[in-house]
């Protein structure tokens, strides 16, 4: 297998934004529930005036401009842009491509969710693995979701960070740092219809009447029977993730392989705050070890590259960690990424 590494990341995020206060004034919760419960201080949401893919377009110049690549170098572009975007039946990543010219790309969307970027991180590994003419991939997108939070919902309430904005990296073949070692993703469609918003597609279009009586915003349906599977399966899968994506890692410089012992950067989407502290229990880390982006919001599958910059900026992603990337996307997906960041061990 090539080994493949990050060069680059880049972020954007709109200047509109709601607030812990706001929030708790829109939903009836009290503040301190919205700030400790949820985990939110702010979260940026979107600008009508801004759409996804143009995000995107932010976003991906800038992982761009900071690899000091021409973007003629890009081989194929992995757009992660949500579905709420532009337009129906449009393939954001051709648009991608040609407006940050990578004319001689092709490209494909990508879509599972909160999970979209560890998954299209194995599939741009199989790429550069199987075609020896393929060395740069740019995986970007645009998140728009925070137009679908209804805030008087206290059944999404889970769903309230939901934001806006955007992120990207570039990732090349036989790159010497930030390699992406081992991939690992589980997903329980049980769950697959229980978070939807109703009035969406062929099964009830979002007419006018629909729109006004609420069913153009996330719903759940058997919100019970979800918070109790969730509750069983969801910490043992991403534990799962972490173990078989280390297994997949291969072996350090010194012939043992990975484990989770190894571990120095948890990246993990933004949940809230008693699951993100479970999660760093079980592996044995502390809050310093990881970042929570409670003044951005959760921007979907973008929080991997989100995290991958705050924590640098933090200090607490420093060359030499082992990372570990976690997501999970509604439905449900989850998924494991490990990389070594900076040089190889």
């Amino acid at each position: 297998m090539s080994v493949m590494g990050i060069v680059s990341t880049g972020t954007w995020f709109p200047e509109t934004f709601v607030t812990a206060e706001e929030i708790a004034e829109q939903s009836g919760l009290p503040e301190w529930v919205v700030r400790e419960k949820l985990g939110i201080e702010r979260k940026f949401v979107a600008d009508p005036n801004v759409h996804p893919n143009d995000m995107a377009v932010n976003a991906a110049r800038k992982a761009i401009d900071n690899a000091g690549i021409d973007p003629m170098e890009i081989d194929v572009v992995l757009c992660t842009t949500e579905e709420w975007r532009e337009h129906l039946l449009w393939t954001t990543a051709i648009d991608l491509a040609y407006r940050v010219g990578a004319k001689r790309a092709w490209g494909i969307d990508v879509h599972a969710r909160c999970v979209t970027t560890i998954a299209a991180l194995k599939m741009a590994h199989g790429l550069l693995s199987e075609d020896p003419s393929i060395n740069t991939v740019l995986i970007g997108g645009g998140y728009a979701i925070s137009h679908f939070i209804d805030f008087s919902d206290l059944d999404t309430s889970f769903l309230f960070n939901i934001g806006a904005g955007a992120g990207a990296m570039i990732l090349k073949r036989d790159w010497p740092e930030n390699q992406v070692l081992g991939n690992h993703l589980i997903s329980d469609g049980s769950m697959s219809r229980h978070v939807i918003v109703p009035s969406s597609g062929t099964v009830q279009h979002p007419t006018d009447q629909a729109v006004a009586d609420g069913g153009f915003k996330f719903r759940l349906v058997e919100p019970e029977a979800m918070k109790a599977r969730l509750g069983e399966v969801s910490i043992p899968n991403w534990l799962t993730c972490v173990d078989r994506a280390l297994e997949k890692s291969g072996h350090k410089s010194d012939g043992t392989p990975y484990a989770r012992a190894d571990i120095d950067f948890l990246n993990m989407s933004l949940i809230k705050p008693s699951g993100h502290r479970e999660m760093l229990d079980q592996l044995g880390l502390t809050e310093e070890h990881s970042v929570y982006i409670s003044d951005i919001g959760h921007i979907g599958e973008q929080d991997g590259i989100i995290n991958i910059e705050v924590g640098l900026e933090q200090g607490r992603l420093k060359p030499g960690d082992t990372m570990v990337m976690l997501g999970a996307g509604i439905g449900y997906v989850w998924g494991g990424a490990v990389v070594q960041w900076g040089p190889p061990k």
